[in-house]
């Protein structure tokens, strides 16, 4: 019969899951040479409408996605899921990246390729289609799409413009 590890505690359940969309090893080349680091991109969600994009650059491995997991950290932006899906329909251009998403059909699932199935398993939403339209890099099509989120909030906590400036009513007519 096994008995229970005494040696070493158990870990505590992490709050964010974490998946990485990137990672590469890049130089800088100096007077004296080339220096090598590498570069992480980390994705980290709660799957109940958190999510943040980190990157960061370590001299190994370990420390740049330690500090692009910190780097996501600070960067949390809250999701508003309607019935496991997105409000509505959203197309957005970051640089050369092109995104569409549209809301799906309840048990529909996530239909959506790359990086855009990581952000939105992470960001717990369920029924959703999604569609990179213009460049293949991972890193840009990860922001546009963390960028696709945040249109949703502001649209959320959006006020009317009033018809006035500075505190003048405006005509929508000139006046020759």
């Amino acid at each position: 019969m096994r008995r229970k590890s005494e040696g070493r505690p158990e870990r505590p359940k992490e709050e964010f899951e974490q998946k990485m969309v990137d990672l590469a090893r890049v130089t800088r080349v100096m007077a004296g040479g080339k220096r090598m680091k590498f570069r992480a991109c980390m994705v980290i969600g709660d799957k109940k409408g958190r999510i943040g994009v980190g990157i960061a650059k370590g001299v190994d491995v370990a420390m740049a996605i330690q500090k692009s997991v910190a780097k996501a950290k600070k960067s949390i932006i809250h999701v508003p899921i309607v019935n496991g899906t997105i409000p509505h329909e959203v197309n957005i251009k970051v640089g050369s990246s092109r995104l569409m998403m549209k809301p799906g059909k309840k048990g529909s699932g996530i239909k959506a390729g790359g990086v855009m199935r990581i952000v939105f398993e992470l960001a717990g939403v369920k029924d959703v289609v999604g569609k990179i339209l213009g460049t293949n890099n991972k890193i840009n099509n990860t922001k546009a799409a963390v960028m696709a989120f945040e249109m949703f909030i502001g649209q959320e906590n959006r006020k009317p413009m009033p018809n006035k400036i500075n505190g003048v009513e405006s005509d929508k007519e000139t006046k020759k």
